[in-house]
């Protein structure tokens, strides 16, 4: 991995010690934003899912960056709104009654998942253009997650869509179809062919169930690899061809964010134990549990810590695989297994990169009820 970023080193040697942290980098989320807006076809909005990060100085600045926010809840909603995202697409399998009425007042666009979820749309008196988000019977791409083309409770089976359309009740408009599919692809064609046969798809679905097709929602999957600086490559999302009327949405969350973030803790202890040398820390996978989730070893850099102001010999190791573990007490409390480390000393910081997306959101923070890390926000 990359060395850490000046500003970012700089952040986190100003924390008191010991040293735990997330760093947000503004600028990144920009940036990131502008190069993925550069490659999208005309006619395409582009919404961060607020679900990889939802840090309110994160979400704020993808709402200016982007066209608007995808949300998946009724919090997620609240930070839309505060964000004054411009747009807001409402999605999820478990809405709430009292959700869906606060994605009406805000005026968000309801990516409807069953006939039932219409029906309790429709009976709160709520009138509004709702997409259907449909799983299809196959799709030809991939990533860490498929989310269609196989069972799982998103979306209106493909084969049971004409029956729910027939039985749609009065007041709801069917402004198009939402055909999220994947997490985390890294091959950019494909994503590419994803897109058009997604829309081919969705202008052939209108025609025969009489649907005047305005939105085609491939949601997100936009990835990026873990164990190296590699991301897809957008630059083929360009040759995608929209339709004069169709609206293109795509829903990119850990593209956006995931570089924008580094996740740093101290060294608290290190010890060899039958053969293995571990680096215990001041965190673990309670901030960061996306390793553990995913059975990979994220790759960590080590930012040296020079001071050592203590009474007692400083432990360190030289030359050596090294595995960096948590605080918690449990031994699947691991983030690393194996890192070469030239030099690693107790009191030093190891970073980990790419920790933006899908990080502290998705971790178990109250487990054994640890101070949490600090959020620096550039």
């Amino acid at each position: 991995m990359a060395e850490v970023p000046a500003p970012v080193a700089a952040a986190l040697r100003a924390l008191p010690t010991p040293a735990c942290a997330y760093v947000y980098d503004t600028t990144a989320l920009r940036t990131r934003a502008a190069t993925l807006r550069a490659a999208l076809p005309p006619r395409t909005t582009m919404v961060y899912a607020v679900k990889a990060n939802g840090h309110p100085a994160v979400v704020q600045a993808l709402a200016d960056a982007c066209d608007g926010l995808e949300v998946a809840s009724g919090g997620e909603l609240a930070l839309a709104v505060t964000a004054g995202a411009r747009r807001i697409v409402f999605g999820g399998p478990a809405k709430t009654d009292t959700e869906l009425a606060a994605a009406v007042r805000a005026g968000a666009l309801i990516n409807v998942e069953s006939l039932f979820e219409a029906h309790r749309l429709a009976a709160l008196g709520l009138r509004a253009g709702i997409c259907l988000r449909v799983n299809r019977a196959s799709v030809g791409v991939t990533g860490s997650h498929a989310m269609t083309g196989t069972p799982t409770p998103f979306g209106i089976d493909e084969s049971q869509l004409g029956d729910v359309l027939a039985a749609l009740p009065a007041g709801l408009t069917v402004l198009g179809f939402h055909l999220h599919a994947v997490s985390n692809n890294l091959d950019g064609a494909a994503h590419a062919a994803f897109l058009t046969d997604a829309i081919s798809w969705s202008i052939k679905t209108s025609l025969r169930y009489g649907v005047p097709l305005r939105i085609v929602n491939a949601g997100g999957g936009l990835g990026v690899d873990y164990l190296s600086d590699a991301s897809m490559d957008v630059a083929p999302l360009a040759a995608v061809t929209v339709p004069d009327g169709v609206e293109l949405i795509v829903e990119p969350g850990r593209y956006l964010a995931a570089d924008a973030g580094h996740y740093a803790a101290e060294v608290i202890d290190l010890k060899t134990t039958h053969g293995r040398t571990f680096a215990v820390l001041r965190g673990g996978t309670h901030h960061f549990r996306l390793p553990a989730a995913w059975g990979y070893s994220h790759p960590f850099t080590v930012l040296p810590v020079d001071t050592w102001d203590r009474p007692y010999p400083r432990p360190q190791v030289t030359g050596t695989p090294v595995d960096a573990v948590g605080e918690l007490c449990t031994p699947r409390d691991v983030l690393t297994r194996g890192r070469h480390v030239d030099r690693l000393r107790v009191g030093d910081l190891l970073v980990f990169a790419r920790t933006g997306a899908y990080g502290w959101d998705i971790s178990h923070h109250d487990f054994l009820r640890h101070e949490p890390p600090a959020f620096v926000i550039l």
